[in-house]
């Protein structure tokens, strides 16, 4: 746990009571614009935490208001002025070590800041929910010949179930008196063919939920061209990206060419390439009763590597509700693509049990494989 000290430096009180909305004003006109739920985090973790000194008060700054080393090379000379000098590292608690909370690191000695962002290659789950525009390529010669495949055989794909609406059929149950009684009108009362009603089969609803974090950042625009191919060619289809929020990009995917359709997302999926909150996403998709509809007897596929930070009940417990709302759920990941693959992450092993059905898929070549495999079954 953090150590939290009793007694607070009086006079850091009154420079934060007096100063602290000036830093923050400072902070914008030097280039690092917090948005407002940052800097309301950061004001509740000074209530909270009680900072000692002005290094703890550094620190609660550095962690709520910064999201890169480029923010932090412009936070460090602001706080330098209006608070002072601070050490480089937080304090460490020399007689309750293991009341300390240590500062983390990513993968090869990282920044905490580098980590909160995925890595910058992109293959580490993050934290980070600073809004940018991605860049999503054209797709290449190879990835059009795969998508017209996949339109082509997308529709076998996707299960079916009877319609609840009785639709006129040359066999059915039901005897349609209305069409009958019209064609009588024509032969003088006469009853020359008797017509029936039937509720024919029509393919279920498709629901895709696509990972678009920082550590899916060399999967996420294969994702969503598979994304346009199903919107193109399937009947009910909903989309939707998550990162740190979720978003709806069924509509912009409507598009007729799929690089302009892609292409479009990016000022649409601003969360794209950053951090990872699974469970808050689904959590957000589940409180909406117009999203819950769409999920009800679904095919439901999560495109994601399950890499949760953090607490994973969230991510668990709207997991299992997916589930039982949807005909089948499916995740997809890219991890799995590996033979070696183990599901042992936090994430994936709280949520494998509801779970249809685990593949891999990490680009267009891999979903067809997978859609393949749907037609079989």
């Amino acid at each position: 746990m953090p150590r939290r000290c009793s007694v607070t430096d009086r006079s850091l009180v009154l420079r934060i009571g007096d100063h602290v909305h000036g830093f923050l004003r400072d902070l914008h006109d030097q280039g690092l614009r917090v948005p407002l739920p940052r800097r309301r985090v950061f004001l509740q973790a000074i209530e909270a935490v009680g900072p000692c000194d002005a290094t703890d008060l550094y620190w609660i700054g550095a962690s709520t208001l910064t999201m890169s080393r480029e923010d932090l090379e412009v936070y460090s000379p602001t706080f330098e002025r209006w608070f002072g000098a601070v050490a480089t590292r937080p304090a460490r608690d020399q007689e309750s070590p293991d009341d300390e909370t240590p500062v983390p690191h990513g993968k090869g000695g990282e920044a905490p800041f580098t980590a909160a962002l995925g890595g910058q290659a992109g293959l580490e789950a993050g934290y980070s929910e600073r809004e940018r525009h991605p860049v999503f390529g054209p797709a290449s010669a190879e990835d059009r010949e795969v998508l017209s495949l996949l339109r082509r055989e997308l529709r076998g794909a996707v299960p079916t179930v009877r319609s609840r609406r009785r639709r006129p059929g040359r066999r059915g149950p039901w005897i349609d008196l209305a069409r009958i009684c019209r064609e009588s009108w024509r032969g003088h009362g006469e009853i020359v063919t008797l017509r029936r009603r039937n509720r024919p089969r029509r393919q279920r609803r498709v629901l895709l939920l696509i990972d678009v974090s920082g550590s899916m950042k060399q999967h996420s625009a294969g994702y969503l061209r598979f994304a346009h191919a199903a919107v193109g060619c399937l009947d009910r289809v909903e989309v939707f990206t998550f990162g740190t929020r979720l978003t709806r990009v069924t509509e912009p995917l409507r598009a007729r060419d799929v690089d302009a359709a892609v292409a479009s997302l990016s000022d649409v999926v601003l969360d794209a390439e950053g951090g990872t909150r699974i469970g808050v996403s689904l959590q957000e998709f589940l409180g909406n009763t117009r999203y819950v509809t769409v999920a009800r007897g679904a095919l439901v596929i999560v495109l994601s590597d399950g890499l949760e930070r953090g607490d994973c009940r969230p991510m668990q417990a709207a997991v299992r509700r997916l589930s039982l709302l949807g005909h089948r759920l499916l995740w997809w990941t890219p991890l799995a693509c590996d033979p070696a693959y183990r599901p042992v992450t936090r994430g994936m092993s709280a949520v494998l049990g509801s779970v249809d059905a685990l593949a891999g898929v990490r680009d267009l070549r891999t979903a067809y494989e997978q859609v393949q495999t749907l037609i079989r079954e």
